[in-house]
């Protein structure tokens, strides 16, 4: 499947420079993401294994997931989680006329509490739907990609991906969704046991 990168080129963030790639500090702080929650079990097992590592995250949420599990929402807002936009049902921006784009994240930030956080589902926005958003969110990328995504891998490679190019300030994405789960599992504990033991803190964005 590998058609992705894991770590986010310099020229890339160069071209998209209005986007955030990752958080300017010489600080041993990162910030680990989560995309295409809530999800049942999954999305409160996450905030389980952030609590032992007194871990704080972001989730960039899809809006019907939150109308289908509103108290898991509830939970991410009462732990201190960060929470971001992630579209209505997760669209991809390549696919979608700007103007049916932006209303769809519209309707998704109509269930959420205000955010300017948003993330591109499969990171695919095009630059007039970024030009218009950027009015109102913080539009987050990444830095480190973990592939939990992949179905070819397993959670070790995962876990390696991340940890391989980990540096202060990294944004690293993880997934809270039944596709990554066999490797989210595997992966999740040993990245945060790995990033408390190299002294890094991990914050909400």
């Amino acid at each position: 499947m590998r058609n992705y990168l894991i770590k986010s080129p310099w020229w890339l963030k160069a071209f998209y420079s209005n986007l955030t790639w990752n958080m300017s500090t010489d600080e041993k702080i990162v910030y680990i993401t989560f995309d295409d929650g809530p999800t049942p079990e999954i999305t409160e097992w996450v905030m389980e294994q952030l609590a032992k590592h007194q871990a704080l995250g972001t989730f960039f949420l899809i809006g019907k997931n939150v109308v289908e599990n509103p108290k898991i929402y509830q939970q991410l807002k009462d732990s201190g989680h960060s929470i971001g936009n992630h579209t209505l049902n997760h669209l991809n921006g390549w696919k979608h006329t700007s103007s049916d784009y932006v209303n769809n994240v519209k309707v998704c930030q109509d269930l959420l509490h205000p955010t300017t956080l948003f993330r591109p589902p499969y990171g695919r926005i095009k630059r007039k739907q970024a030009q218009i958003l950027n009015k109102a969110y913080n539009i987050i990328m990444w830095d480190i990609l973990s592939g939990d995504f992949d179905t070819s891998i397993d959670g070790e490679r995962c876990y390696q991906n991340v940890v391989k190019h980990i540096q202060p300030g990294s944004i690293i994405v993880f997934h809270d969704s039944l596709k990554a789960w066999p490797r989210l599992q595997i992966a999740l504990p040993k990245t945060l046991e790995y990033l408390k033991e190299k002294g890094f803190r991990m914050e909400a964005l």
